[in-house]
């Protein structure tokens, strides 16, 4: 089994989580991706802990399915190997700082002259342009500026940090995902590459889908525990009599009415429509104090049975064993190249078709760089030349 991207092949200089995010959902989906990786300056994802048999299991994961060839972009034979490379390569993803590719003389107008149909991907902070183009940031600052942080969070605490890189993945890395496979369709077309200016800030300022909607249109700004998403209403999260947490999501009459009949108190559905905040504020004090009656496991069992979007507030280890995500199958045993498996978040996209089994993890630094050269047509003397004099590892 190939995938539905097996057609696509992908240099990728990126490094950390967004890039390689993105390119591993493309491996995974069957398209052939080569890290270009410096020998110099180690990729942080590399020694990142927890390790697994030595190997740091973020990068095992981000990275697994692509080859890596080490190179030294600051040396001329470095530069035309990846030229080398361009002519064969449908796409280029970079994650460097604006500017920095154009430096090294492999930037978009550099390489587009010689592969015309190239699709030159750079996923960046803040954007080729404006004033904050050079200007350094990680996951925190991005959902600070698009103004997210400002409704995410309580009035008596502030800002809350997420559990996950929402700007990296969902702004950066799905993002950038989603424009590269559109520049494929629209180069059936034309026949010509583009380039992608994918800005982390840009799209992670464009999910604020409903409360962004509200403020352009009607001028209401959004602010923390003021609307019914974010807590302003009863749709929130509930402590039980043990210290654990349920969500609760009875938006719905329906929902609310199961909800409170299932707590011994239907008489509170009624509240669940109302739009004043005191009376939100009441209707979430009854039902804290009903869900502080009993322990967790009480609640999940008299919640299991009924459709009132009641879910508890699981860990990752529970999840993992949730019959839900099993029956999805979102774990997938990935070989390490030495005949023994790791276990991996398996890709969560779902073809009739299928999609290829994972062929390994995260590869050494430089693991396939005499195979690619080889593959240049490169002689085994001048192969180890080059690593003689450090362009390659």
């Amino acid at each position: 089994m190939q995938g539905p991207l097996v057609s696509l092949k992908v240099l990728d200089f990126s490094t950390l989580l967004p890039g390689p995010f993105a390119s591993l959902l493309l491996a995974d989906m069957g398209a052939e991706v080569l890290r270009i990786e410096s020998p110099t300056r180690m990729d942080l994802v590399r020694v990142l802990p927890p390790h697994d048999s030595g190997v740091s299991a973020s990068h095992a994961y981000l990275n697994r399915n692509k080859r890596s060839l080490a190179l030294d972009l600051k040396r001329p034979e470095a530069l035309e190997v990846v030229r080398q490379l361009v002519h064969d390569y449908d796409i280029v993803l970079e994650q460097f700082r604006p500017g920095v590719m154009e430096r090294l003389g492999l930037g978009y107008e550099a390489l587009k002259a010689i592969n015309p149909r190239l699709i030159y991907v750079s996923i960046t902070g803040y954007g080729q342009t404006g004033p904050y183009r050079d200007r350094a940031g990680h996951d925190i600052n991005y959902l600070a500026l698009a103004g997210l942080a400002s409704q995410t969070g309580r009035q008596d605490q502030g800002p809350l940090p997420l559990g996950i890189q929402a700007a990296d993945i969902a702004g950066g890395s799905l993002h950038g995902v989603i424009g590269l496979l559109a520049a494929v369709i629209a180069r059936q077309h034309s026949g010509l590459g583009q380039r992608l200016d994918v800005s982390m800030t840009d799209c992670v300022f464009s999910l604020n889908a409903m409360a962004g909607a509200g403020y352009l249109a009607c001028g209401v700004v959004p602010g923390m525990e003021q609307q019914v998403l974010n807590g302003g209403s009863f749709y929130d999260y509930y402590r039980s009599r043990d210290g654990r947490w349920l969500s609760v999501g009875s938006l719905e009459p329906v929902f609310m009415q199961q909800l409170c009949q299932a707590l011994g108190r239907p008489e509170l559905a009624a509240q669940g429509l109302s739009s004043r905040p005191e009376q939100q504020q009441a209707l979430k004090q009854a039902l804290q104090f009903e869900f502080e009656k009993h322990d967790f496991a009480e609640l999940c069992q008299l919640f299991s049975g009924l459709d009132a979007c009641v879910e508890p507030v699981l860990s990752l280890a529970e999840a993992v064993a949730h019959p839900q995500l099993q029956a999805r199958q979102l774990v997938s045993q990935v070989p390490r190249g030495d005949g023994s498996f790791q276990a991996q978040m398996a890709c969560p996209l779902k073809f009739s078709e299928g999609l290829p089994e994972p062929r390994h993890i995260g590869a050494q630094l430089g693991a396939h760089s005499a195979q690619v050269l080889a593959e240049l047509g490169y002689s085994p003397e001048r192969i180890e030349e080059l690593r003689c004099s450090r362009v390659i590892a």
